[in-house]
């Protein structure tokens, strides 16, 4: 029993461990969410502030009271606070979403800008740099019933941060799981040739498809790279070896159209020298020629052969 329930255990572990390798694998199709913005920027200009208003209000009261007390103090401190909940500043390439009272409100930044602390809140911070989303199909059948295994890449930008922040809960996910679902489609409906020679028309294809779904959100894709495409190996020979064989076909076939027009050449070159006796005398002293122009040995010529370079040939005298 104790042996049973060790077994069952040990089974259970490794079932969780393919469920977390199968996560991983998903989750490695998305990019981090990291938007990589520098935030301290708006930190230390908050930190400006507080500083600056505690002591400029500590300077103020003490210049009308002559000392400094607890009241003034916690005075100083209030008005602090409440100018950094005031006056916030965006990067270059943020744009800040603000609600007041729930409602959308405006758009801010970059640069400074004003909220009303407890009743204006701050939505969404949208980084309007491009962004680059991986994302892949595994195991996922052509339009020929073939498994192959996509990988691909995305590259976006968010071009109204209103639309991004009231029309979609998380645009980063939603841009990730609407380029995969839409790759997947795309393989679907093409045969595995499709696939592999055309990359450029699938992947214009799949930034069509895809920013269709995501313009609604405020997202512009700007284009789609299919990084690597994976066919079985068993396929892989198969397709090698038909590529193989219809080169060969084609060289085959460039073969003989060779051998077809070298035949004609020669049946037209064969009816001259039957109807022409000077110009096949002429061929045969071409001939001759040929041979002896890359070399330095001689050449023994029949009595018979030699005849035909003279004309009438030798008589029976020798003359």
């Amino acid at each position: 029993m104790v042996w049973n329930r060790a077994r069952g255990g040990k089974a259970e572990q490794g079932a969780r461990r393919g469920e977390r390798k199968d996560a991983q694998q998903i989750e490695s199709y998305s990019s981090p969410k990291t938007r990589h913005t520098d935030e301290n920027a708006s930190f230390v200009f908050s930190a400006f502030l507080f500083v600056v208003t505690a002591l400029a209000v500590l300077g103020i009261g003490y210049a009308a009271l002559g000392t400094v007390n607890i009241w003034l103090l916690t005075g100083a401190l209030v008005l602090a606070v409440l100018v950094i909940f005031t006056v916030h500043v965006a990067p270059q390439w943020e744009r800040v979403v603000i609600l007041r009272l729930g409602k959308y409100q405006r758009t801010a930044g970059p640069g400074p800008y004003l909220t009303i602390p407890f009743i204006d809140h701050v939505s969404l911070r949208a980084d309007q740099r491009t962004m680059l989303t991986g994302f892949g199909a595994e195991e996922t059948l052509t339009a020929d019933l073939v498994p192959v295994n996509v990988d691909a890449a995305v590259f976006w930008m968010v071009w109204d941060a209103e639309k991004a922040c009231l029309e979609v809960e998380d645009y980063y996910d939603s841009v990730a799981l609407a380029a995969q679902t839409t790759l997947r489609d795309a393989i679907g409906r093409k045969g595995i040739t499709d696939i592999t020679m055309h990359r450029d028309q699938l992947d214009e294809e799949l930034k069509a498809a895809i920013e269709e779904k995501t313009s609604v959100w405020g997202v512009s894709i700007l284009f789609v790279e299919i990084r690597d495409i994976v066919i079985p190996k068993d396929l892989q020979r198969a397709m090698s070896a038909e590529a193989r064989a219809d080169r060969e076909k084609d060289a085959r076939i460039v073969l003989a159209e060779v051998e077809r027009d070298i035949a004609a050449m020669l049946h037209d070159a064969s009816d001259i020298y039957r109807d022409d006796d000077i110009a096949l005398k002429l061929r045969q002293m071409h001939l001759v020629n040929e041979s002896l122009k890359d070399s330095k040995g001689s050449i023994v010529v029949p009595s018979s052969y030699a005849d035909g370079f003279v004309e009438g040939g030798a008589d029976k005298d020798g003359r």
